[in-house]
């Protein structure tokens, strides 16, 4: 872990774009800044105008160095979208010393040996996960370096994406003027801020549903053994209510999230009070102003006709996902459900239903600091990658008040003097 260092993660998601600037301290990600602005340019994880993609980003990065007071120069960033796939992999090597002691060079090159798969020419390698190491047979190793033996074998979990969504993610962010350290599966940096070490020993399916793709990420004995990612979201329960209801996508999604959050905060009541209450069918949407002058509206119309059969077919194909992944015996600790979509009313209940396991809905865990703004599940990717640069990023990364330019690139000057100048113009009257 890289005690004290500041670590930037940015999750480039379809409905919203959230950078977050945290530092570690005792071992524990410490939230600086943050800032969530609404996506442009994106949709289903791939860029689809860079322009609008860059402005968006930039704005989510200017937003939380002002919280943080801190000028980010490098980042971790998500990516997602139908081009992740992913497969397991096994390398094999003979330990190089003579004395048969396993060292972090024999690490390196079992992992290069299980990297060694046929990809086409348009796919990249993102990540290079182990899932456990055999030393002379012997299986279920977690860290085989000072063990000894002469033969090294490790299985790997290993993801993939299309080279043209990378590039055109790199392309934004150049242009936005900071340095991409990292991508990272936005499923996988989910279950890093999520999952709990017994939840993954014992094996557990997480779901990270966000407005328009939904990420599968499942683990047994402790290490991830799948991944996907579906085209589809809580945007499309959106979609199916301003379709029913007439209304326009905005209006769609205030009374969607009035729905969900009504429901949380619903106080519990007593067995006199529940006897006492008449039974009303109408939601009082008075207080969203909506501009179509909607006032009331079925509870039964808008849950059980519209959102619900929307959940049940989402869990459904979530159900073919896990059945397709070989692994759905063995994932006793049930679903974990997290993401923007995750506090849509019903979902746990539309979940147990149609998968028949145990749910719980999943929020960022083990964080200080501003806890308030990111204590939600719409923040556990964002989480999750500050957490991965932790455990992963080397080197002295980002200094304060720093201008990052791209690794060789000359052509982003002007773009940093610009930045200089807008900064010294906020401060003219």
């Amino acid at each position: 872990m890289n005690e004290g260092k500041i670590i930037v993660g940015i999750d480039v998601g379809t409905y919203k774009i959230v950078t977050i600037i945290a530092k570690l301290v005792e071992n524990v990600v410490s939230v600086l800044g943050v800032s969530e602005v609404k996506s442009l340019g994106i949709r289903k994880g791939h860029v689809v105008d860079i322009e609008e993609a860059v402005s968006a980003i930039n704005s989510s990065v200017e937003g939380a160095e002002r919280m943080a007071g801190y000028n980010v120069s490098h980042v971790i960033v998500s990516i997602g979208g139908s081009q992740i796939e992913s497969q397991n992999s096994r390398g094999v090597v003979a330990v190089s010393a003579p004395q048969g002691e396993i060292g972090h060079s024999d690490l390196g090159r079992v992992i290069d040996a299980a990297k060694a798969i046929s990809l086409p020419s348009t796919r990249s390698i993102i990540h290079v996960l182990p899932r456990n190491y055999i030393v002379d047979g012997q299986e279920g190793i977690k860290d085989p370096v000072g063990m000894s033996g002469i033969r090294l074998e490790v299985d790997t979990h290993i993801i993939t994406t299309n080279n043209v969504a990378i590039r055109n993610l790199e392309k934004a962010f150049s242009q936005v003027g900071v340095d991409v350290d990292s991508f990272v599966f936005s499923g996988y940096a989910s279950s890093l801020s999520i999952l709990n070490d017994t939840e993954k020993e014992l094996g557990v399916v997480l779901i990270d549903i966000g407005a328009g793709t939904t990420d599968i990420s499942i683990y047994t004995e402790g290490s991830v053994s799948y991944s996907s990612v579906l085209a589809i979201g809580a945007r499309h329960v959106t979609n199916d209510l301003a379709i029913g209801l007439r209304i326009s996508l905005e209006s769609a999604e205030k009374i969607k999230l009035f729905l969900s959050q009504n429901e949380y905060k619903k106080p519990v009541k007593t067995e006199e009070e529940v006897k006492e209450s008449k039974p009303s069918d109408e939601i009082n949407l008075t207080s969203l102003n909506l501009p179509e002058e909607i006032s009331k509206v079925s509870q039964k119309t808008l849950i059980d006709g519209i959102i619900r059969p929307r959940l049940n077919e989402i869990f459904a194909m979530i159900g073919m996902e896990i059945k397709k992944s070989g692994f759905g015996g063995q994932t006793p600790a049930g679903i974990v459900i997290t993401g923007g979509g995750a506090m849509t009313i019903g979902i746990k209940e539309a979940a147990r239903r149609t998968l028949a396991m145990p749910v719980r809905i999943g929020m960022p865990v083990n964080i200080k600091g501003i806890i308030d703004e990111v204590q939600h599940p719409a923040f556990s990717t964002a989480i999750g990658l500050t957490i991965y640069g932790a455990q992963n990023i080397s080197g002295s990364g980002s200094l304060p008040f720093s201008f990052g330019l791209p690794k060789g690139s000359a052509v982003e000057i002007g773009k940093v003097f610009k930045r200089i100048i807008d900064i010294i113009k906020s401060f003219i009257p």
